[in-house]
Formats: C-alpha cells, sequence, structure tokens
C-alpha cells in the first residue's frame, strides 16, 4: 500500500562520509543485502566521480557550525516494481536537489515481521550550490562572498532564510515528492494515491499505525509477530 514517508535530516560536520558507507552498503554494512541501486551527480572536478572523497572533504573543510550534508529518507510505494522505483527515485533526486552534489541510495529491506518490503530512497546532498567557478575543496566549503565569489565559498542554498520561509519550503517539498509519486503511480496503471498531509489535515479519524521498535519486536512471539504482519497485509491489499 503506497504511503507518504519523507524524514529530513541534517549531518553535523564529520558524519557525511560514514554516512554515505551507510547508504551504500560499503565496509562494515556490506552484509546488508537490501541495497538495489546506488549513484551521484554533480561532483565537483576535484572529487574525480568519487562520492565519498566529496564527503571526506565536506567532514574536512565545512564550517564547525554547518551541517556536512541535508539528507531526505522516502518511502517508495511498494505497488511499482524495482525498476520503476529506480525511474522515480531519479526524478526526485532531479527534482529535490538541481544542481547541488548528492548520493542516491535505495535500499528495499524485507519487513522485520516478513511479507511486506520497505522500498526507500536516500538522497544525501549538500547545500553547496554550483555555479561554474572551479574552486578547490578547502574553498569550496567556505563562506560565501557574494561581492567576489570567485574568491569566496559555494553559497549554501539554506543562507538567509527565515524559520517562517523554511517552513513553507519544507511544506512545499512534500507535497512535490506526493505529486511525483502520485504521477508515477497514474503513470503505471495504479490507484493507489500518497498525501502529504498530516492524518487531520486529510479529515482522517484514525490513528497513524504505531512503529514498532527493534526491542519490542525481538520481544514478540511468533504468533504474535504472524498475526500483526497479517494485519498489516490486510491494510496493504497484500
Amino acid at each position: 500500500m503506497a504511503s507518504f514517508h519523507d524524514r529530513i535530516k541534517s549531518g553535523k560536520k564529520g558524519t557525511a562520509r560514514e554516512h554515505a558507507v551507510y547508504i551504500e552498503r560499503l565496509g562494515r554494512y556490506s552484509d546488508r543485502e537490501d541495497l538495489v541501486h546506488a549513484e551521484y551527480g554533480n561532483l565537483p572536478g576535484w572529487a574525480e566521480g568519487d562520492p565519498l572523497k566529496f564527503w571526506k572533504n565536506a567532514d574536512t573543510h565545512e564550517r564547525a557550525n554547518g551541517a556536512a550534508y541535508r539528507e531526505h529518507v522516502i518511502a517508495l510505494p511498494n505497488e511499482l516494481s524495482t525498476e520503476q522505483n529506480c525511474v522515480l527515485a531519479k526524478r526526485l533526486a532531479r527534482e529535490l536537489v538541481g544542481t547541488k552534489p548528492f548520493q542516491l541510495a535505495i535500499h528495499a529491506p524485507e519487513g522485520k515481521l516478513g511479507r511486506i518490503t520497505n522500498p526507500h530512497m536516500h538522497l544525501m546532498y549538500s547545500d553547496r550550490l554550483q555555479d561554474g567557478i572551479d574552486r578547490p575543496p578547502e574553498q569550496m566549503f567556505s563562506r560565501y562572498n557574494p561581492k567576489y565569489p570567485e574568491i569566496g565559498g559555494c553559497r549554501k542554498d539554506s543562507g538567509g532564510k527565515s524559520p517562517m520561509m523554511l517552513r513553507d519550503e519544507v511544506i512545499a517539498t512534500r507535497k512535490k515528492i506526493a505529486d511525483i509519486q502520485n504521477q508515477a503511480l497514474a503513470e503505471h496503471g495504479f490507484d493507489a494515491r500518497v498525501d502529504h498531509r498530516s492524518l487531520r489535515e486529510q479529515g482522517q479519524e484514525r490513528r497513524p499505525e504505531r512503529h514498532l521498535g527493534q526491542g519490542r519486536i525481538r520481544g514478540m512471539s511468533a504468533d504474535e509477530k504472524a498475526a500483526y504482519a497479517n494485519a498489516r497485509a490486510l491494510r496493504a491489499g497484500f
């Protein structure tokens, strides 16, 4: 059952490269078998096509109080095939990051209670806007100079915005994500739709599904797990 989920995260300086390793299931995460697609784009020349090199330099040179990366974690529709979700994820990445450096990974883990997979995308990106000026990494992540941009860093997209402006931007982004997903569902002949609004805003009285943590799942009996999985499958139409 298609459902809307978009979690926006920020990563502080020193965490970007490790998070990129995590989403691409490299190193100590290589035993996880849920990675179905990975790509990157808009990297500066000095990164030499290596996103890990880019994030390592973001960790090193980004300002101490700045975010080394931003991230969208977006649920993808179960109705779509892996190939269709890859096309959808690529379109979402293009629409959300524009010319910003990014790294995309799609995971499709099987739910801890079985039967239902959980396809979703991790979209890591830098706030630094590419402007055609060739800068070394230590300059790229430095403070932007509006009068002489060639001697300052790349401008950050989040700079100078009020809390209200940022709030409106988040709402507009969530709506854009829902619209793009609904277009993909319609193109492939599915009636299911997602809604970026809260249940209250939609006028629905049901409660949001309660998330079960790993500890709670481990403590459930086999019968309890089966009952919960069956209930979810019925709600999802499987």
